[in-house]
């Protein structure tokens, strides 16, 4: 007997970005299709808005909502938007509220059991403060929401896959958050799942923060006091981790050959190289969670929205890699 697909949820974003419109692109998606039953949680009204020719079944969370019904693309409508309520392009409180709401929703099902992994759409933090709810973004919320007691983000492509030991901060506040517990709880999250990506055991590497890897402390201590014990307790473990190499050659093609994945210290330090290498493909994925969760690599895109132009290679990615990763928990239980 074949098995039965995965039932995927899919949050729609920020309605005023391009969210709903590569949503509506994924779902109906041949390669997205044949793997998994798409379910956006959204806004049924901004969908038909955008697509009226839409594929889409129309579901109701008062109904009784199970993942055995699913046979194809479907819509969670929550009615929270409009399309006469929206300025396509433009942070608004009202759009801020329903991503989040669509967010709560997606996580309620997922621990629920009714969907198998949960995907978003970007979502803008101008949009998310307006309307009152103070995170930095999508990792903090689902850290937040699932009681998760450690987490990371994680940027993966076929190219590069580079985590991150902090994320939405300001640089100047990056060294006073490193510490060697953090470093090595990002080297183990990152190993685990690129152990279940590649299925075998992965090869990482370890940027430095200061330049020439701080130049045996005359740049800075920071790869003495706290990278270095980590990659050395990391080793110890069993886990195969290489630095920390200097940023600025870190990321060469002779080295990008025989790295599986690179620690990255700050934001900009991994996101650069990655979206250099694989903006279009690239996958946010937030390890260390009770749950699945993925994510397209880019922001709500608010200078195209609405107009029917938004690519939606990364999503379409995203949902794969949700799906790849369900199915390799499946496996190992």
């Amino acid at each position: 007997m074949a098995r039965r697909k995965q039932v995927i949820g899919i949050t729609m974003g920020d309605a005023a970005g391009i969210g709903p419109e590569i949503c509506l692109k994924a779902v109906n998606h041949p390669a997205v299709k044949k793997v998994c039953h798409p379910v956006i949680i959204g806004d049924a009204s901004i969908l038909k808005h955008l697509a009226p020719r839409w594929n889409l079944k129309v579901l109701s969370l008062t109904e009784s909502f199970s993942p055995r019904k699913i046979a194809g693309p479907a819509v969670i409508d929550l009615k929270l938007v409009s399309p006469d309520q929206i300025k396509p392009g433009i942070s608004q409180a009202c759009c801020g509220q329903a991503a989040f709401l669509y967010i709560k929703t997606a996580i309620s099902l997922t621990s629920e059991g009714k969907l198998a992994a949960v995907v978003t759409a970007p979502i803008s933090k101008k949009s998310l403060h307006l309307a009152g709810i103070n995170y930095p973004g999508h990792t903090e919320i689902f850290t937040k929401l699932t009681g998760a007691k450690k987490t990371c983000m994680m940027l993966a492509s076929k190219t590069i896959t580079c985590s991150l030991v902090t994320t939405h901060t300001n640089l100047a506040s990056v060294p006073g958050l490193l510490s060697t517990r953090r470093i090595l709880e990002v080297i183990e999250l990152s190993a685990e799942a690129l152990s279940r990506l590649k299925k075998r055991k992965p090869r990482l590497a370890i940027c430095a923060l200061n330049p020439h890897a701080g130049e045996e402390g005359l740049f800075g201590a920071e790869e003495e006091r706290f990278i270095r014990p980590a990659v050395r307790i990391a080793q110890e473990k069993g886990i195969v981790i290489e630095g920390p190499w200097p940023a600025d050659t870190a990321f060469i093609p002779e080295r990008r050959k025989i790295i599986d994945g690179y620690i990255c210290l700050y934001h900009d330090q991994g996101l650069i190289p990655f979206k250099m290498l694989a903006f279009d493909t690239g996958v946010n994925i937030t390890l260390g969670l009770p749950m699945v969760r993925t994510s397209v690599d880019h922001g709500t895109a608010f200078d195209i929205a609405w107009k029917g132009i938004a690519k939606a290679e990364s999503l379409v990615t995203a949902i794969h890699y949700a799906v790849l990763l369900v199915e390799s928990r499946t496996n190992q239980t």
